[in-house]
């Protein structure tokens, strides 16, 4: 009978950006400050279109929900690597990295369909305009948003 590996490895290892311990925290604090940066700015462009009523148009709805796609996008990345650099881990499991990279697939799915009906929204203000408010009513922009996410 021939010795056999019979391992069974329940997660990957990641290698990270740097092993040099004095560039870790100058990473750390430059990808926290970006994921804040990028969270902060997309909330506010959400805030803005929802309190200023002249911000109601369907441009600006979707580029509110755009915004929210951004925030869900980024957060399912980047807070785990900023975990895995304070806490020197450089293990993520298979059930994580599975669940990471289904909803880094989906935001990414929703984000390319935002900005197709973003651009079908502008190809009818641009080649109807006398009709859209006819063609692009909130109904329709619901409708096009909903469907992106199901």
């Amino acid at each position: 009978m021939e010795p056999e590996n019979d391992t069974q490895l329940s997660e990957f290892l990641l290698l990270g950006f740097s092993e040099q311990a004095e560039i870790q925290p100058l990473i750390f604090g430059l990808f926290l400050s970006m994921y804040l940066v990028t969270v902060l700015g997309n909330l506010l462009i959400i805030l803005a279109t929802i309190s200023d009523p002249h911000l109601q148009t369907p441009m600006y709805f979707f580029l509110a929900n755009l915004s929210f796609v951004d925030i869900c996008s980024t957060s399912t990345t980047i807070p785990e690597m900023l975990v895995n650099m304070q806490t020197q881990s450089k293990a993520i499991t298979y059930a994580g990295c599975i669940t990471q990279m289904y909803f880094l697939l989906l935001f990414s799915g929703l984000d390319s369909f935002l900005l197709t009906v973003m651009t079908y929204d502008q190809y009818v203000a641009i080649c109807h305009p006398l009709h859209y408010i006819v063609i692009m009513n909130h109904r329709l922009c619901r409708q096009l948003v909903w469907h992106a996410g199901s």
